[in-house]
Parts: C-alpha cells; sequence; structure tokens
C-alpha cells in the first residue's frame, strides 16, 4: 500500500483484504472510489485528507483508481464516481455516491462507528 499525500493511501486488488478488509476489523476503513479523469474525485481529494488527518486515530482512508483495479469496483458495486464505502468488521456497512462534505463524510463514519 502507498501513501498518495498525508495519510490517504493507495490499495490495489493484491492488497485490498489486507489494507482494507483486515485493518477494518480495528477501526473504520473508508474506502475512496475515484479516477484521475473525474472531476468530482478531484474535488473530494482535499475533504478526505482532512477526514484522514482529523479522524487517524480511529479512521483509515483508503483510494482505489478505479481504471487501474476495474474489478475491486465491480465487486464492490460501484457504479458512478467517486463512491465512499465504509467498511467495519470485514464488511461494507455503508456506501456515499457523489462529492461529498467532511461534515457529511463525518455523519456517516459516526453512524457506522455505532452500527
Amino acid at each position: 500500500m502507498n501513501a498518495t499525500k498525508s495519510s490517504v493511501f493507495a490499495a490495489t486488488e493484491a492488497d485490498f483484504e489486507t489494507h482494507v478488509i483486515e485493518a477494518s476489523r480495528g477501526r473504520l476503513v473508508l474506502v475512496d472510489f475515484w479516477a484521475q479523469w473525474c472531476g468530482s474525485c478531484k474535488a473530494l481529494a482535499p475533504v478526505l485528507e482532512q477526514v484522514a488527518d482529523s479522524r487517524a486515530d480511529s479512521v483509515k482512508v483508503v483510494k482505489v483508481d478505479v481504471d487501474d483495479q476495474q474489478r475491486l469496483a465491480q465487486n464492490h458495486g460501484v457504479r458512478a464516481l467517486p463512491t465512499l464505502v465504509i467498511f467495519r468488521n470485514g464488511r461494507a456497512v455503508s456506501q456515499l455516491v457523489g462529492l461529498q462534505s467532511a461534515e457529511a463524510i463525518g455523519a456517516a463514519l459516526d453512524d457506522a462507528a455505532q452500527a
């Protein structure tokens, strides 16, 4: 898994199980399915960095480039970009589609933590 910026990481099919599924057994993992050509995805990037920095003790933020990792996107039902999927205890528990505010992402993370 490679750091892209700050505490946001990039995942591939090869390390998704370890760095997302297994990691979600200890804390929430927020996965951003994105693409280079997606304007909304680019606008979301600084918001995700803010979330990653402010919740570093309780949330791991991971990015998956859908152009490079098409099978992962298909396996997780990604049909629009950006799509954010929250994992807890080894499974997806919530999904947000489209450009989101830090507040909306925070609320979804809080809800997922209570689930």
